[in-house]
């Protein structure tokens, strides 16, 4: 036993005395720190002197440099490089270290020689390189950092090494000239990279503080297509940094050259910058690329795109312009009558069948025309239950317009049942509500929107609460309901097309008190009304109104993003649409709109 305590009794001691050593270092690191973080440089300094000598750590001595410097002791500095040289003579950023301490003393020339001495010293072994790059980048020496990747990549012969480190590099820099030749001698090397060379470009276009980039990208791609007519990646890197500069004209001129040059594509492209031109709303150069592309004949892959894209085109202006006169209707009619002709009534044309239904009776006035053509939708053999729902949907929607209320109601409630968790029963159930409301039945309305506010559409659940708030606030206001019936009344007649009666209708509105809470909701529907019938500046006006007197009613940024769709694409008074996002992002940062109208700002910016 007692040869047992003599074993025992100095291991334990020597463990407490370890438990108690290793206690003191982690004080002594979290007081150096304290120290170094607020600025006691003197203090910082002599504790990690003494944790530096005690295990020669990296993190210890870059630690110590620094106070040093803050210090302005370049001796002592200097002296500790020194001794990490003689311990570490491969450690290529200690040269870095050395030049900084020489630049903080004026010494540039003598600095110069120690950054190029790190340079020379670097060979074909990769270990080093990030940290002496990460060195010269975090004194400022960028030119350094970028000759340190190039001159690996020389010594490797690899040319695309370090690509993105380079990239970064001529970034920070400003170099946008050696950021463009990395991004076009990479694609060079690796056509196959163009999609990440995509990526990676427009990450920096975004960042970009100005012009310059984008200009060196143009300017640069025009010199290698000059330079190689005959390498069609580039040209497709010219459509593709056209479309991100929202040049569509430019982009489709491209495609169509590359089509001219190498037939073997078929309009690839050139369907791609349609179809982009037409998401973006540059409907002119989507239809010129679709009729090129029917132009090259049936026979072509992309024809049959074409032809429903075009026509598709063509019903979008129809339903911004809202045109007066019945020759544009009939000719778009007659022409999409030309297509089903030629390409059946399928689930392939189904768009156009929806699209010409909608355009005979929102804006022919021909609802019977338009009912047929949705009910040979739904006798498509073995169409998909949801097409079939959101057709029936639309069908629904038609029947209100025409005043079948009843059958409406019974078409919402069958989409309503069958798509019981989704959007677009939701959707049915909210078309639903509204109908109740144009019936007066206000209470049932309600009920049914205030379920609808927890949707998990964002669009429903906000219309949902817009009606639900109409309701609720001149329930309150308006026991009677005289109003609120008047106003329902006439939204109807609005949703009918029976623009000069609605007018009529919101009038009487007006006309029904000195105040009400309904009177923002008339003028938003007023300048709908003048909206469709072409009479801008009226319905600017109107906008404007209502923005100047209820700000803080919630159809405010309603009218805000009217307003600036309307001065953008029919008045276009781009500074005042411009200004019109800006109040959205400023003063309604909650609003349905943000995303939308810091998309188009931005676009207006440029």
């Amino acid at each position: 036993m007692k040869k047992l305590r003599t074993i025992l009794i100095p291991c334990l001691m020597a463990l407490m005395f370890t438990a108690w050593d290793s206690s003191a270092q982690q004080s002594r690191e979290q007081m150096a720190a304290y120290y170094y973080d607020h600025g006691d440089f003197e203090q910082a300094a002599q504790l990690y002197g003494t944790l530096y000598q005690q295990g020669n750590n990296k993190y210890y001595y870059q630690r110590l440099l620094t106070t040093y410097l803050e210090l302005k002791q370049y001796r002592e500095a200097t002296k500790l490089v020194q001794q990490r040289q003689k311990k570490l003579p491969k450690e290529l950023c200690l040269l870095v270290d050395e030049g900084n301490i020489l630049l903080k003393q004026g010494q540039e020339k003598k600095a110069r020689k120690c950054f190029e001495k790190a340079i020379e010293q670097i060979t074909s072994n990769l270990q080093p390189i990030p940290d002496l790059a990460m060195a010269f980048l975090s004194i400022g020496q960028n030119d350094y950092a970028a000759r340190t990747y190039l001159t690996a990549r020389s010594k490797t012969r690899n040319k695309s090494l370090y690509f993105n480190e380079l990239i970064s590099v001529y970034q920070r820099m400003g170099d946008y000239k050696a950021m463009t030749e990395e991004y076009f001698d990479l694609l060079d090397q690796q056509p196959g990279m163009m999609g990440s060379i995509q990526i990676s470009m427009q990450k920096a276009l975004r960042e970009a503080p100005d012009q310059r980039l984008s200009d060196g990208v143009r300017q640069a791609l025009v010199s290698r297509i000059q330079e190689n007519p005959n390498n069609h990646k580039y040209l497709e890197m010219m459509i593709w940094f056209s479309l991100q500069e929202n040049d569509f004209r430019f982009a489709l001129n491209q495609a169509e050259a590359i089509d001219a040059r190498f037939p073997e594509k078929n309009g690839q492209q050139v369907i791609q910058v349609a179809q982009i031109a037409q998401n973006n709303d540059a409907l002119d150069v989507a239809a010129d690329g679709y009729r090129y592309l029917i132009n090259k004949g049936s026979e072509n892959p992309y024809y049959f795109e074409s032809r429903v894209g075009e026509l598709e085109v063509a019903f979008t202006e129809i339903n911004k312009t809202h045109p007066n006169d019945n020759k544009s209707i009939l000719h778009l009619k007659k022409r999409y009558q030309d297509a089903f002709a030629e390409l059946g009534k399928n689930e392939r044309t189904l768009p156009l069948m929806r699209h010409y239904a909608s355009l005979m009776a929102y804006h022919g006035g021909q609802v019977q025309e338009a009912v047929d053509m949705l009910d040979d939708a739904l006798g498509i053999p073995r169409l998909k239950p949801q097409l079939r729902d959101e057709v029936k949907l639309e069908l629904a929607d038609l029947l209100l317009f025409g005043g079948q209320t009843w059958d409406a109601s019974l078409l919402y409630m069958q989409v309503e049942k069958a798509n019981k968790d989704d959007v677009l029963g939701a959707t049915a159930k909210l078309r639903n509500a509204k109908l109740s409301y144009y019936n007066h039945d206000f209470e049932w309305a309600k009920s049914q929107l205030d379920v609808l506010r927890a949707s998990t559409s964002k669009l429903v659940a906000n219309d949902a609460m817009e009606l639900s708030l109409l309701i609720s606030d001149n329930m309150e206001d308006d026991s009677t309901y005289t109003t609120l019936e008047l106003f329902a009344d006439a939204d109807l007649l609005l949703y009918r097309g029976m623009l000069d009666s609605a007018w009529n209708g919101f009038d009487a509105v007006s006309r029904s008190a000195l105040s009400h809470p309904l009177f923002d909701e008339v003028l938003l529907r007023k300048a709908q009304i003048r909206m469709r019938q072409g009479r801008y500046s009226e319905a600017d006006s109107l906008l404007q109104r209502l923005i100047e007197f209820y700000p803080d009613e919630i159809t405010a940024d309603d009218a805000l993003m009217l307003r600036a769709e309307l001065n953008e694409q029919q008045i276009k008074d781009l500074d005042k649409a411009r200004e019109c996002y800006e109040k959205i992002l400023i003063n309604y940062p909650t609003s349905l709109y943000t995303d939308q109208a810091r998309k188009r700002y931005n676009q207006l910016k440029k």
